[in-house]
C-alpha cells in the first residue's frame, strides 16, 4: 500500500506538470527554451558549477510558472467575481515569474557570453569530450519528448499507461546511450537485457500494450542514436 501511495504521489505531481503544459502557453515556451539552452550547453565549455547554476535557474523558472498557475486556479475556485485582492495576488504571482525569467536571461548571458568566441572554433572537440553531459541531456530530451507525446495524445498518466510507454522509452534510451559510449559488448548486452526486462514488466502488469512498449523502445533507440550522431558529428 505504501508503495502504491508513493507511486500515486508521483503520478499526481506529473499530472500537475502536464496540466500546466496543456493549459499555460508560457509554460510551453519555458520548456522549449530550456530544452534549447540545454542543447546549447553541450557546445560550450561549461564547468560543473556553471551547469549547476544553469539547472537551478531553469528549475526556478518552471517552478515559478507552476506556482503561478496553482495560485490562479485557487483564486478562480474561491471567486468568479472581480476582487481587488484576487487581482493583486495574480499580479504578484505573475511578477514572480517575470523576475525569475529575467534572472534566467541574465544568468544565461553571463554563462554563455564568455564562451561564444572559442566555441565557434572548438565545438566538435568540446562535444566529443562531454560524454557525461551528452548522456544526461539526451535522457532529459527523451523524457521531455515522451511527456510531450502523452500530453498531445491525452491518454494515460506520466508513469502509467498511454502511448508510448515512458518506462520503455527511457530504459532503451539509457541502454542505447550506454552502448554508444562503451566499447564493451558485455556491458551493452546487459544494458539492453535490463531494458527488455523493464519493458516486459510493463506488459506483464497490463499497464501497457505490446504496441505501446514497442513504440517506446523504438523511440528511445532511434531518437537517442540520432541525438548522439547529431552532437558528435
Amino acid at each position: 500500500m505504501k508503495v502504491n501511495k508513493l507511486i500515486n504521489s508521483f503520478n499526481y505531481a506529473f499530472q500537475g506538470i502536464i496540466y500546466t503544459l496543456r493549459t499555460q502557453r508560457n509554460m510551453r515556451i519555458h520548456v522549449v527554451v530550456s530544452a534549447v539552452v540545454l542543447l546549447m550547453s553541450l557546445f560550450f565549455r561549461l564547468n560543473r558549477w556553471e551547469m549547476m547554476v544553469l539547472f537551478v535557474t531553469i528549475t526556478m523558472v518552471i517552478a515559478a510558472e507552476m506556482v503561478n498557475t496553482a495560485i490562479e486556479a485557487t483564486i478562480d475556485l474561491m471567486t468568479d467575481q472581480y476582487n481587488i485582492f484576487a487581482k493583486i495576488a495574480k499580479n504578484v504571482a505573475a511578477g514572480a515569474v517575470l523576475i525569475t525569467s529575467l534572472n534566467a536571461v541574465i544568468i544565461g548571458y553571463l554563462l554563455f557570453a564568455s564562451h561564444l568566441t572559442p566555441a565557434s572554433q572548438q565545438v566538435l572537440l568540446v562535444v566529443r569530450g562531454s560524454d557525461v553531459h551528452i548522456t544526461f541531456i539526451v535522457l532529459i530530451i527523451m523524457m521531455t519528448a515522451t511527456l510531450g507525446i502523452k500530453v498531445y495524445l491525452g491518454k494515460g498518466t506520466p508513469l502509467s499507461g498511454g502511448m508510448p510507454s515512458g518506462h520503455a522509452t527511457l530504459a532503451f534510451s539509457a541502454a542505447t546511450a550506454i552502448s554508444l559510449i562503451t566499447v564493451n559488448i558485455l556491458v551493452s548486452g546487459l544494458s539492453m537485457f535490463l531494458a527488455l526486462l523493464v519493458s516486459q514488466s510493463r506488459i506483464e502488469a497490463k499497464i501497457h500494450t505490446f504496441l505501446e512498449v514497442l513504440v517506446g523502445a523504438l523511440l528511445g533507440i532511434i531518437l537517442t542514436t540520432f541525438l548522439f550522431q547529431l552532437l558528435l558529428s
